[in-house]
C-alpha cells in the first residue's frame, strides 16, 4: 500500500521510538499516540501527535475517529503501548498493580482495536501488529499480573485475526525477549547487554508485518530474541 496512514500507540517509549522512526523513514504518514505526545517528539512533516490515555475508552474512540477525520482512512495499527510490574506473588498483588497491568496491557489494546477495526477493514488490506512479550508465554513467579494480561493480549489479537480474515485484515503479535532499552538497563544494571534484543530489530519486524509480503500471515505469535538468545 502506498500513502499509508499508520497509528502507533506508545509511540515514544523505549521501543515505540524505534517503531515510529522506522515507519517515518519509509515514507508513511504516522500518527503517534501516547499519554503525553507532541509534534516535537518526531520532527517530520509526515508525523502527527495525539495525546490520549488509552485506558479511557471514550478518549481512545475519539482519538481513532480524529485520525480518520484528518486523513480519510486508517491502514495500519501498531499497538506498542504496555507496562511492566513485578515482584509480588498473586497472593500479595495489590489492587492498584492488578488494575494498572490490566489497563496498560489488555484494556488499552481492547479499546483501540474496537475503535480501529471498522476503519482497518475498509482498506481491504489492513494490518494490526501488537507487541506482546516472550516472557509472558509461560507463567513466572512474582510476575503474575504482567504475564496474565500480556498473555490475554495475545489471545485478543488472535481472535481479531479470525474475525477479520474476510476483509483481508491481518492481526499478529510480536513476542520480544529482553530489549536493550534505557529502562531495562536501569532496572538490570548488572546484566550482559550484548545478549539483549535490539529495539530496531523489533521495529523492522513490525514494519515487515505491515507490508504486502506479510499478507498471508495472520493470528501468529512471532518470538524474537537477541543474537545470542
Amino acid at each position: 500500500m502506498k500513502n499509508r496512514v499508520v497509528l502507533i500507540t506508545g509511540a515514544k517509549g523505549g521501543l515505540g521510538t524505534f517503531v515510529t522512526q522506522k515507519f517515518l523513514s519509509e515514507g508513511d504518514t504516522v500518527v503517534g499516540a501516547s499519554r503525553s505526545m507532541s509534534a516535537q517528539d518526531f520532527p517530520s512533516p509526515n508525523f502527527t501527535a495525539i495525546s490520549v490515555d488509552f485506558t479511557k475508552p471514550a478518549a481512545v474512540r475519539e482519538a481513532v475517529e480524529s485520525v480518520v477525520r484528518q486523513f480519510g482512512k486508517l491502514d495500519v495499527l501498531v499497538h506498542v503501548l504496555g507496562g511492566f510490574a513485578g515482584g509480588q506473588s498473586i497472593a500479595d498483588t495489590d489492587d492498584a498493580t492488578w488494575e494498572q497491568m490490566r489497563g496498560l496491557n489488555l484494556d488499552s489494546a481492547f479499546y483501540v482495536l474496537r475503535a480501529a477495526i471498522p476503519h482497518l477493514r475498509r482498506t481491504g488490506a489492513g494490518r494490526i501488529i501488537a507487541i506482546g512479550s516472550l516472557t509472558a508465554t509461560d507463567p513466572h513467579p512474582k510476575l503474575g499480573a504482567y504475564v496474565i494480561f500480556k498473555n490475554a493480549l495475545a489471545m485478543l489479537v488472535r481472535t481479531v485475526a479470525l474475525e477479520n480474515k474476510d476483509a483481508g485484515l491481518t492481526a499478529n503479535v510480536i513476542l520480544p525477549g529482553t530489549m536493550d532499552t534505557p529502562a531495562n538497563r536501569k532496572s538490570m544494571p548488572n546484566a550482559n547487554f550484548s545478549k539483549w534484543l535490539q529495539p530496531s530489530d523489533v521495529a523492522n519486524l513490525a514494519f515487515w508485518l505491515a507490508g504486502e509480503d506479510a499478507g498471508h500471515i495472520t493470528g501468529a505469535l512471532l518470538p524474537i530474541e537477541g543474537a545470542n538468545g
